[in-house]
């Protein structure tokens, strides 16, 4: 059992995806399978199960995870103290991403990476706001894009872009056009929505309540993509951003009637820890990041937030 080993399991049950961490390790999807079996083998374990989405990890290969994200994290806490006294962006950083915009951003990323930060390692992971403000606290992810995130003192947050919500349902016909909508007129609509503890939920949870309003829920699903197959289907309208439909692959199947009185916006902010100071390769990333997150997003109607 190595380091390089253990990268390598990580990655593979971060993303659940043998395909996924070959991309991300830029290495070829037999040879990444065949270090995770040399370790099984070491073991004399089945660390990992394929299903028909990818991977999972099984008993054993859960704690061998929970054990090896700290080793590496301390070998590149090591890597990281020394490379920040010549001030060289080096080592391995754990990026997280909400599901809006991991399809969107992590092909870019990658090159991104490659072209600017050849030194670095990259690893990314997918993850809803909630989860991911968690993991940057716990040291698990070390700089996060999230979503309206609540106050947590053990992070420190910083508004990158905005954009305006809507009511999404099927496309309209030709020549029809999509009118804003007040959020009154929202609740007699059937709504597709994620679960409470989503940042886009209690938000509109929220302002409803303030407006004396309930909200008419029919479904509730965590997945942003989901959620479009069951409004595409006819099952229901959903609450969300431009980016959200861009996503998706398919916009023009979707029609979009941004909110207003009131408008509500949804906003990306780019999280890191408040408990350890930002690497040099750190200080990278979170440029990087909010450079291609504003590229991403352009042509949403959003509104990019400069900072000093």
């Amino acid at each position: 059992m190595n380091l390089k080993q253990l990268e390598y399991f990580v990655n593979v049950a971060e993303l659940g995806s043998f395909s996924k961490a070959a991309l991300i390790l830029n290495i070829a999807q037999p040879a990444l399978s065949r270090q995770v079996r040399l370790l099984e083998t070491d073991l004399h374990v089945t660390l990992l199960t394929r299903n028909g989405r990818g991977v999972v990890l099984t008993e054993s290969g859960q704690r061998l995870f929970d054990h090896s994200v700290g080793i590496l994290q301390l070998v590149a806490r090591v890597t990281e103290e020394i490379e920040a006294a010549r001030d060289v962006p080096a080592g391995r950083i754990v990026i997280g991403l909400p599901p809006s915009m991991g399809r969107r951003l992590t092909l870019p990323l990658v090159e991104a990476f490659r072209r600017t930060l050849p030194k670095a390692r990259l690893a990314i992971v997918e993850g809803l706001s909630t989860h991911l403000t968690e993991w940057i606290a716990t040291g698990r992810v070390d700089l996060g894009l999230v979503l309206n995130p609540e106050p947590n003192a053990a992070i420190e947050v910083t508004p990158v872009f905005e954009e305006p919500l809507g009511l999404v349902g099927p496309a309209l016909g030709k020549g029809k056009k999509a009118a804003p909508i007040a959020l009154a007129e929202v609740i007699n609509f059937p709504l597709v929505l994620p679960e409470r503890s989503h940042a886009l939920r209690k938000l509109l949870e929220t302002q409803a309540a303030l407006s004396a309003l309930k909200l008419n829920v029919i479904l509730e699903v965590s997945s942003v993509l989901s959620i479009l197959d069951l409004v595409a289907a006819g099952h229901g309208y959903a609450v969300l951003s431009q980016t959200a439909l861009a996503a998706s692959g398919r916009p023009e199947a979707f029609s979009f009637r941004p909110l207003v009185k009131p408008s509500l916006t949804s906003t990306f902010f780019i999280a890191v820890s408040a408990q350890k100071p930002i690497t040099p390769l750190g200080r990278h990333a979170f440029r990087l990041m909010q450079e291609l997150v504003v590229s991403s997003s352009a042509g949403s109607g959003g509104t990019h937030i400069k900072t000093r």
